[in-house]
């Protein structure tokens, strides 16, 4: 149950950071979103472990975090698809 919590929230914030980048919510990349999600939690809560001075430590950031997260993991996504192109 806790995986599935995981993925959905993870979807929830890559499908909200998708839409902040100005992607409708019909376009949305889904499979995109729940990697964006997923790997932006893990960003956005090193960022906040660095920014509070709590070192290199892993630990949750929550959903505004994890946005965040998402919006660089989905902003340098991009960037990388724009340059193999």
């Amino acid at each position: 149950m806790l995986i599935l919590a995981l993925i959905v929230f993870g979807m929830a914030a890559g499908a909200i950071a998708q839409m902040i980048l100005g992607t409708r919510l019909k376009d949305v990349n889904w499979p995109r979103a729940i990697i964006a999600g997923l790997l932006g939690s893990f960003v956005g809560g090193l960022l906040a472990s660095l920014l509070a001075g709590d070192g290199i430590e892993l630990r949750p950031s929550g959903l505004i975090g994890s946005i965040v997260g998402a919006l660089v993991v989905s902003l340098v996504w991009g960037w990388m698809d724009k340059r193999r192109s």
